[in-house]
């Protein structure tokens, strides 16, 4: 079996969901590789034994478009795939005007395009989706929201749900005392956000709503770990003392480790990898009700409506209190990604959407 996995984004959620597909599928015996832009997502499949092709493509729509169907409809036909596995919104542009349906082709949005823009945009970005979808053979969704959405959308492209899946050994409930100790952070009430500084990832937001946090818990610290386009903007503006910056990590299981709670402030999502990690490491989440948030937590954790903040501020307190919910939570939480969002679960379940399409099976289409 010969499958092409295409993304874009080489670092966080889609690159990691890319990864774990691909070197799972090597070790059922398949001819898997990924193609995608020079950065981390190449080094860390070449350490994993995934072989790579640079593909050269920008985050968003614009002039370099016929140039990236191009040069990926190049490496198409030099790898020969059975199936070609297209992962978030520019994948999914590129890789369905290059193959154009005539290999099998799955695209999984990590989510929808049309949720990250407004106005004339967002009505042109669902268009698009209406006529892509005709050029992929599965639509791979993380989440039921994410399904609904696309159907609400006007994509009709034959659909199955699967969940992501996280590693529930690296990922496990872990001291936090030494976990703070070694990452040099005090041994306070500790809050994480993890993840890019951009729009969708909302930390200007979680800003907002942390002085309320304080107010109940003074001794309170925010620790907010990850790189992004807003980074330089937001650590500028932000005064506060409590809120420490450390910047990116390759690494993120000793920062759940050293966290009493793990805040999600995004604006959109499809299905958030952080928090599957973070209940696998037995910490508790409070985030918005956004896409696939709430499937991810269910009981182990507080979901807000989106963009209330004092509401955010609110649930965070109440985790950071003593005789708060938060350890009961995080044991829930455990138990719940075990059951239900372990990455061989996962991993098992695209391995037979693969062999079903390739097989010309269609099981479980919705």
């Amino acid at each position: 079996m010969r499958v092409l996995h295409v993304s874009q984004p080489v670092d966080a959620g889609v690159a990691a969901v890319a990864l774990m597909l691909a070197a799972d599928q090597r070790e059922r015996g398949w001819d898997a590789r990924i193609a995608c832009p020079r950065g981390e997502l190449v080094d860390r499949a070449v350490a994993a034994s995934v072989p790579v092709r640079v593909w050269e493509a920008t985050r968003g729509p614009g002039r370099s478009v016929p140039s990236e169907v191009r040069s990926l409809a190049a490496i198409v036909r030099a790898h020969a795939p059975d199936l070609v596995h297209l992962h978030s919104s520019k994948a999914g542009l590129a890789g369905r005007l290059a193959v154009r349906g005539r290999r099998p082709t799955i695209f999984q949005p990590h989510a929808w395009s049309f949720d990250a823009v407004e106005g004339g945009t967002a009505t042109a970005a669902r268009v698009w989706e209406r006529v892509g979808a005709r050029w992929a053979h599965r639509l791979l969704c993380v989440s039921e929201d994410e399904l609904r959405l696309g159907r609400a959308a006007g994509v009709r492209t034959p659909a199955r749900v699967v969940p992501n899946g996280v590693d529930t050994d690296r990922f496990a409930p872990r001291p936090a005392t030494a976990a703070r100790l070694a990452l040099g952070l005090p041994d306070a009430p500790l809050v994480l956000c993890l993840g890019r500084l951009t729009e969708q990832k909302g930390q200007d937001l979680l800003l907002r709503a942390w002085p309320q946090v304080r107010e109940r818990v003074p001794d309170a610290q925010l620790v907010v770990v990850g790189d992004g386009p807003r980074s330089d903007e937001w650590r500028a503006a932000c005064t506060d003392p409590s809120v420490l910056w450390r910047g990116g990590t390759g690494d993120p299981a000793p920062w759940y480790a050293a966290a009493d709670v793990v805040a999600l402030p995004s604006r959109w999502e499809g299905m958030p990898l952080v928090a599957l990690e973070a209940l696998a490491s037995g910490r508790p989440v409070a985030g918005f009700d956004v896409t696939g948030v709430r499937e991810a937590v269910g009981e182990a954790g507080a979901v807000v409506a989106p963009g209330d903040t004092d509401a955010l501020a609110e649930a965070i307190a109440a985790r950071l209190h003593p005789g708060g919910p938060a350890r009961a939570e995080g044991a829930a939480g455990r138990a719940r990604v075990i059951d239900l969002f372990d990455r061989k679960r996962t991993a098992d379940a695209v391995a037979d959407v693969v062999e079903d399409l390739v097989r010309g099976s269609h099981r479980g289409e919705r």
